[in-house]
């Protein structure tokens, strides 16, 4: 392994430490990074845009920073990338599209802006689903970013370009958006810890909306710690956004050695794993006997039918806000879309004013559901994330053919429905499937437990080291 790989395969926690402790500077580590970019990025596909001048510029400000004052924040001098729809004011951002091709936004990210301050470097763009409007990580306009395990298969969506590059080791961590499970999918194909947070936790601004209801942000890492890290500098409250919760955030890492004795975990025994491939299902299954061994009570839970709402009705909220943010693209520019996601978009101009608000409104009668059947008895929920074993980029290229939105409402089964309820979510690696392709559970929390959710898996982390294990590039 050459110096740069070695440098490049630390986490984020230890990059931060190490630059922090003087034992590398932020020049090397974005060095490392640059390097595995210009020998990986083309075969993964995952980077949009990239000046790596620029980049080794701010590394040398963040060296020069940290020589005279000390670390400007926890991610001092550590070079990150995010998904293309974070917008930095002044510099392009496409959103995976051709008709936000041209476009240079005039504000920055809220969420960038904490990274800046906590001291991250903002080095690179990457590919993503086409207006983060998919499942898979297809993309039809730019091109379909590669899993890092084996580049004939899928990413997942949409954070599909987020997803490789933390993977293939380009990057130490990236942002991605969930509105539908798209952080915590391709998290799970490609072996990643993938947090989506409390509806609210973090704050939406100057990110491409794609349905205000549901869009969530959440860092994509490779371990537990450094999901913990990069979730402190992104929560709290916002005035940018009148959506973010007024509490502010705890310390994320505080309790990642508490363990998990005496820490009650539900498991459903209906829903989640009815449609779930069975290699998949034993991988989920075989990461409980590890909390039960680690002093964890597992309880089981049967959910009342209501939850089946939840996938389709979170379906429903994203074509008709989805349509009402594109409306003009759609009327104008119908053409310029890909076909996937024009199929996509054009049924949210045809709900009507009363099914989209029937389905905002369930919302309570889920969320109640779930007190009753699964919070009231346990701490957290452990569902599947994907239903299948990663599949190939070519058999899952359903495009807008006939099938497609069953295929996608199948791929959406376990997560979307945390979405709806806008509880926290993660995705934690379990092993992988006979193709050699990643698995992964679901952990669920009540609102704003993030911190709980870390803590567990920090507990599963420790024990089966399940995130230490590199694709073979």
């Amino acid at each position: 392994m050459s110096p740069d790989d070695s440098l490049a395969a630390l986490s984020l926690s230890e990059a931060a430490q190490a630059i922090a402790a003087g034992e590398t500077s932020s020049r090397e580590a974005t060095q490392a990074c640059l390097a595995r970019i210009e020998r990986h990025g083309a075969a993964l596909h995952c980077i949009a845009r990239l000046d790596p001048e620029a980049a080794l510029r701010a590394a040398d400000e963040a060296d020069a920073a940290l020589a005279k004052d000390g670390p400007r924040g926890p991610l001092h001098g550590v070079p990150l990338a995010h998904k293309e729809m974070f917008y930095r004011a002044g510099q392009p951002s496409a959103c995976g599209s051709r008709i936000l091709a041209d476009y240079v936004p005039a504000q920055t990210s809220s969420a960038l802006a904490g990274l800046d301050a906590a001291g991250a470097l903002d080095i690179a763009r990457l590919n993503m689903v086409e207006f983060a409007l998919g499942t898979t990580g297809h993309n039809e306009i730019t091109g379909t970013p590669r899993n890092p395990w084996n580049t004939d298969y899928i990413t997942g969506g949409s954070s599909s370009g987020s997803a490789a590059a933390v993977a293939g080791r380009l990057v130490y961590g990236a942002l991605g958006s969930d509105t539908g499970g798209s952080i915590r999918l391709p998290a799970a194909c490609c072996g990643l810890i993938g947090l989506k947070p409390t509806y609210g936790r973090v704050s939406r601004a100057g990110a491409m909306p794609l349905s205000f209801t549901l869009d969530h942000i959440g860092p994509l890492t490779r371990s537990v710690a450094d999901a913990a890290l990069m979730l402190q500098a992104i929560a709290g409250p916002d005035p940018a956004d009148p959506t973010t919760a007024q509490t502010p955030a705890p310390d994320y890492s505080a309790g990642l050695n508490k363990g998990v004795k005496g820490l009650r975990i539900a498991v459903p025994e209906n829903y989640f794993y009815d449609p779930v491939d069975a290699e998949v299902a034993a991988l989920a299954r075989a990461s409980l006997k590890v909390f039960e061994d680690l002093g964890a009570t597992i309880v089981p839970v049967v959910l009342p039918k209501v939850i089946e709402l939840a996938n389709p009705l979170n379906v429903l909220i994203i074509a008709a806000e989805g349509a009402a943010f594109h409306a003009r693209w759609l009327r104008e520019r119908p053409d310029d879309y890909g076909p996937q996601t024009l199929g996509r978009l054009l049924p949210g101009l045809l709900y009507p004013a009363t099914r989209y608000i029937e389905a905002l409104n369930m919302r309570q009668a889920v969320m109640a559901a779930l007190e009753e059947s699964v919070f009231a008895k346990a701490d957290i929920l452990h569902t599947p994330v994907w239903t299948i074993p990663v599949p190939s980029i070519a058999e899952s290229d359903v495009a807008a053919n006939p099938g497609f939105m069953e295929f996608l409402t199948l791929t959406g089964h376990c997560v979307r429905p945390f979405n709806y309820t806008g509880l926290p979510a993660m995705s934690v690696p379990v092993g992988r499937t006979a193709n050699g392709l990643p698995s992964a559970m679901q952990l669920v929390g009540r609102p704003f437990d993030e911190a709980l959710l870390l803590q567990a898996a920090a507990a599963y982390e420790r024990e089966t080291s399940c995130t230490r294990e590199a694709p073979p590039l």
